[in-house]
């Protein structure tokens, strides 16, 4: 009888050797293979490991405004409907809210229910776009440098990505801007074909810190009308500028606002990138197809949170250009913590872009002095294998930009490395003390 009983438990249960085997026998999806790597894991990890000073992830390491603080306090108290589900495709005080401060923006009357959708960030409203409105074969145009999920979710979704790199100009200053980086038109006319169902963009971008100007902007809008391709544009840095850029809305250019679909993001318009409220907007009938994608992969975002980013577009929009407006109030300070850091890198020898936007700065670490390859992989891009040697011997983290370029146009971008200046002075000050003991020999 124990016999028997053994016999049939190892029928029903196989053994722990097999599991691994058969565990492994096609469990990868072919839509993964070759988008499984991301440089944010790698690094996030090695400025931990090395307990840099870190420049290198994009987000704020100072709180939000109050006032939206205090708006999450109290939509946390606000009783049982805030801990509840709310509309699945967006709290309805949010799609008000954002329809009625966008439409003014865009200069097109926004229908709350049925041209925006509500995502868990930025990042969930490229996903759902992309999915989608993206087939097996669908060429989408990128352009370089691109954040980096761009492209592992057009393939993800079948589509084949098509690169056009901005490359740098001669202005004749010999401050560098971020505004000196253009398309050629003709480059960009040559990308579009028969299979193009969307280009990607940008602004202001990051890594690079660029503002489209109208112009460049209506040359993409030209060629989106008249090869009837959509616009994917990525705006969520958009009240970040400085100087003299101002960020213009592809959406409201003529015969745009049907066939472009505006990213956007709570966390980077108030200091909040935590709470992961995104949104997509768009005409109704580009939205009603993301909605599909939504409510079958995430189906909800966090009320209160949602609740809290209302309130602050409310605040915003009776404050707007003013100067209690928190649109105007962040930009003013960043500006100056950018001014404060390219001075820094320069006086090491970097060559610092200026970006007219955005929460990053880009540097040439060309004509540097240093002997960072004797310790890092001979096999790594040149940028990666600065950093690393930057965050291994001088304790400071940034990121490499090739990792926003593609495989074919990588290979010239490797002088250039990305710093983060939306940190407190005191994160700022503790980089540049090891940027001036570097200069100094130390």
């Amino acid at each position: 009888m124990r016999i028997i009983k053994q016999v049939a438990t190892a029928l029903i249960r196989p053994s722990l050797k097999t599991v691994p085997r058969i565990m492994s026998r096609g469990l990868q999806a072919n839509r993964t293979h070759g988008v499984d790597k991301n440089v944010w894991v790698e690094f996030s990890q090695l400025a931990a490991d090395y307990k840099t000073v870190n420049l290198g992830q994009g987000f704020p390491d100072f709180s939000p405004p109050k006032f939206v603080q205090d708006a999450f306090c109290k939509a946390i108290c606000g009783g049982p409907a805030m801990h509840q589900y709310t509309r699945a495709f967006g709290h309805p005080p949010l799609v008000k809210s954002l329809a009625k401060f966008f439409s003014r923006v865009v200069g097109h009357d926004i229908d709350p229910f049925e041209d925006v959708l509500v995502t868990v960030g930025a990042y969930q409203a490229l996903f759902s776009a992309f999915q989608a409105l993206i087939e097996d074969g669908d060429e989408v145009i990128i352009i370089e440098p691109f954040f980096d999920c761009y492209q592992p979710m057009v393939k993800m979704a079948g589509g084949e990505p098509v690169y056009i790199p901005l490359r740098p100009k001669d202005s004749g200053s010999a401050v560098l801007s971020s505004g000196d980086w253009v398309l050629s038109p003709e480059e960009l006319a040559s990308k579009f074909t028969p299979r193009t169902k969307a280009i990607v963009i940008n602004t202001p971008n990051n890594p690079l810190g660029k503002v489209y100007k109208r112009e460049e902007l209506q040359m993409i809008a030209d060629l989106c009308i008249k090869h009837n391709v959509l616009c994917i544009s990525d705006e969520v840095y958009e009240w970040l500028t400085y100087d003299t850029a101002k960020h213009v809305k592809i959406a409201s250019l003529p015969g745009m606002w049907e066939r472009t679909i505006t990213i956007g993001s709570g966390g980077k318009t108030f200091s909040a990138t935590g709470w992961k409220v995104g949104w997509a907007i768009s005409s109704g009938h580009i939205i009603k197809h993301m909605k599909t994608i939504h409510q079958n992969t995430v189906y909800h975002c966090a009320t209160a949170a949602q609740e809290a980013v209302a309130q602050g577009f409310e605040r915003e929009h009776e404050a707007f250009g003013s100067p209690e407006s928190y649109f105007q109030q962040l930009p003013a300070t960043l500006s100056h913590k950018r001014d404060k850091l390219a001075s820094c890198l320069a006086s090491v020898g970097l060559k610092p872009i200026m970006p007219e936007g955005g929460y990053f700065m880009t540097a040439d670490f060309s004509s540097l002095k240093v002997d960072y390859k004797k310790t890092t992989a001979e096999d790594e891009a040149d940028d990666f294998r600065f950093v690393k040697w930057l965050i291994k011997e001088k304790g400071l983290a940034t990121i490499p930009v090739s990792a926003f370029y593609s495989p074919e146009h990588r290979k010239d971008f490797e002088k250039y490395i990305r710093f983060c200046f939306v940190k407190e002075d005191s994160t700022l000050d503790a980089a540049m003390d090891i940027l001036k003991k570097w200069s100094d020999g130390e």
